[in-house]
């Protein structure tokens, strides 16, 4: 199995509030801070197995206020709302940058279908 790609240059966009990622295969992304905020791998959002997953709202003017290395394999992304539990690693920043539209698709429509109406953001 061919190694995960390896970010080689991220940086925080907060006036747009978009995290750029730049990897060693050439992808490049710009994956804003509510995506990253509502499919944080934390056991919050998650939960602690399949199913228990727990739709998060009013995330729209979420955005990074820190980055914190984790060793060579992954970041810790502080948020505005106080949360800061997950580490993306770089497996998962690049699944997330691979699969943005079809995820922010489905959150989309799970809030749809939950009856919260998402607000434009500033």
């Amino acid at each position: 199995m061919a190694a995960t790609p390896q970010p080689t240059d991220i940086r925080l966009h907060q006036a747009s509030k978009l995290l750029e990622i730049h990897f060693d295969n050439g992808t490049e992304c710009m994956l804003s801070c509510e995506f990253l905020r509502v499919y944080s791998p934390s056991a919050e959002v998650r939960g602690h197995g399949a199913g228990q997953e727990v739709l998060q709202v009013g995330k729209e003017d979420v955005n990074i206020v820190a980055i914190e290395p984790v060793g060579n394999y992954a970041v810790k992304l502080a948020f505005s709302d106080g949360h800061d539990t997950g580490l993306y690693s770089w497996d998962y920043l690049y699944y997330l940058a691979a699969h943005y539209e079809p995820m922010w698709m489905d959150y989309i429509a799970k809030l749809e279908a939950a009856g919260h109406k998402r607000k434009s953001s500033a």
